[in-house]
Order: C-alpha cells, then sequence, then structure tokens
C-alpha cells in the first residue's frame, strides 16, 4: 500500500506581521559534478529548481504561507515538499525578507495582499515523483543564469543575489528579528507534519 501527501489547505492557521500576510520559501538547488564549462567556478556547476505559477505562464520559487505550528524554515520545507515535491537540507542562513504583493492584488493600493516573505536556500536530496501540487506546479531545473531571466519580479533578482553571496561565502543581508526568537530554527519536514492518507 502506498500513500499520499496532503497539501495543507485554508488561512486559518496563518502568521500576520504588522497586517502583512507572513510566508515563507526556499530556493532549491543541486550542485553538479561537472559544470557547464571548464572556468571551476561552483556557480558554473549549481542548478536551481523554479515552479510554474497556476494560470501563468512565468515561474517562481516554492513560498507560501508560514503557520503558527511551524518555523520560517519548517514552512519553507514544507512549501518545497508540496509545490515541487523536493526534500532537502535547509540552510540556516536566511536569505533575507521581502515585501511583495500576492499575484492577485499587484494593482490595488491597500495593504491587503501584501506579503512578507522569508527566503532560505534548500539543497535537494531528495525529488518526489509524486507531490501534492503536481497538477498545478510544473518544475523546471534551470542555471542561476537562466532563473535571473525567468524571474518576474525584483524581488526574486534579490533573492538570487543572497542565494550567490551564500554559495560563494559573500555576507548575506541581515534578516530582521522577529517576536519570536526561534523563528529560525532550522527543521526537516517530515512525514508527521502531514495528514497520510492510504490508496
Amino acid at each position: 500500500m502506498s500513500s499520499l501527501l496532503l497539501a495543507r489547505k485554508g488561512r486559518h492557521q496563518q502568521r500576520y506581521h504588522n497586517q502583512l500576510r507572513l510566508v515563507a520559501g526556499c530556493i532549491p538547488y543541486k550542485i553538479s559534478r561537472v559544470g557547464n564549462n571548464q572556468s571551476g567556478d561552483l556557480l558554473d556547476r549549481v542548478e536551481v529548481l523554479m515552479i510554474s505559477s497556476p494560470g501563468r505562464h512565468d515561474f517562481v520559487f516554492p513560498k507560501g504561507g508560514w503557520e503558527i505550528d511551524e518555523t520560517a524554515s519548517e514552512a519553507a520545507c514544507r512549501e518545497a515538499l508540496e509545490e515541487a515535491g523536493v526534500r532537502g537540507t535547509l540552510n540556516e542562513t536566511a536569505l533575507g525578507v521581502w515585501e511583495f504583493r500576492s499575484k492577485s492584488r499587484q494593482n490595488t493600493c491597500s495593504l491587503e495582499g501584501t506579503c512578507k516573505g522569508y527566503m532560505f536556500a534548500l539543497e535537494v536530496t531528495e525529488e518526489l515523483n509524486c507531490y501534492p501540487e503536481m497538477d498545478i506546479h510544473a518544475r523546471k531545473w534551470v542555471t542561476v543564469g537562466e532563473a535571473y531571466e525567468l524571474c518576474r519580479y525584483n524581488w526574486m533578482r534579490e533573492a538570487l543575489d543572497s542565494f550567490r553571496n551564500l554559495l560563494t561565502g559573500k555576507p548575506v543581508s541581515s534578516v530582521p528579528e522577529l517576536s519570536e526568537p526561534s523563528a529560525f530554527r532550522i527543521g526537516e519536514v517530515t512525514a508527521a507534519n502531514y495528514a497520510i492518507v492510504p490508496i
């Protein structure tokens, strides 16, 4: 008998801070042994995983609502599993925090639909064939350069800048503290975080 992971639904456990919806996400990546050229540059051997946006032709990084029963890093791992079907090792250094509008509220002037997103780097160790949101999110492995071209929003390119800095040992921008001291405790998503349904 196999089992199916289910994505969390609804916003009844959603976190907010100063009227901003808190979200967490990551840049999933893997490092190949052979680079695209002979320069020996680490970044030439890195591929990042992007996912398609439902109803659009652009690609984004997995991210979603940070809920009250999890840390930011746990939320980032959960979203990577639900939306992209990957598990891995999350780096404890947050890439940064960005404020942006949800895609359905891009053209409004109110705070409604404004998100505050915490992004991390996730080194992928497992890629699942089946995952909860595979019907609405296609996966695409791309080079870092290709990712810059695919990014629809400036904040995503800034997250990629921080990701490059992290990989090359350069300083990453400091992340403002939230009210919870454990907000960036590293956790790995396990089956215990999900409803497991026999199929």
